[in-house]
């Protein structure tokens, strides 16, 4: 299974989103502990996923899917994500 990291820039209010988070919590392991950033683990290339999330989000926004490495670098996350991070990078 593959890891990407999805960000977005969403330009609307936030109540203009509630199928973004439920299409993102469909993926096996999903992370998300900062405001437009998450981490999903998946067997989709990054075009699908990059395509499941588009489909929630508004033409204006801006979006990102790339797989990730495995390594990676934070500060000031809590012990929950960091665990996350240390188990699924």
């Amino acid at each position: 299974m593959k890891t990407y990291l999805i960000g977005c820039d969403l330009n609307r209010p936030r109540q203009d989103y509630e199928g973004l988070s439920d299409a993102i919590k469909t993926f096996p392991l999903s992370w998300h502990h900062l405001d437009s950033a998450w981490i999903v683990k998946s067997d989709w290339s990054a075009k699908e996923v990059r395509n499941h999330v588009k489909a929630h989000i508004h033409s204006t926004d801006k979006l990102l899917v790339v797989e990730l490495t495995g390594e990676g670098s934070w500060t000031g996350l809590n012990d929950e994500a960091i665990d996350w991070l240390v188990e699924n990078l």
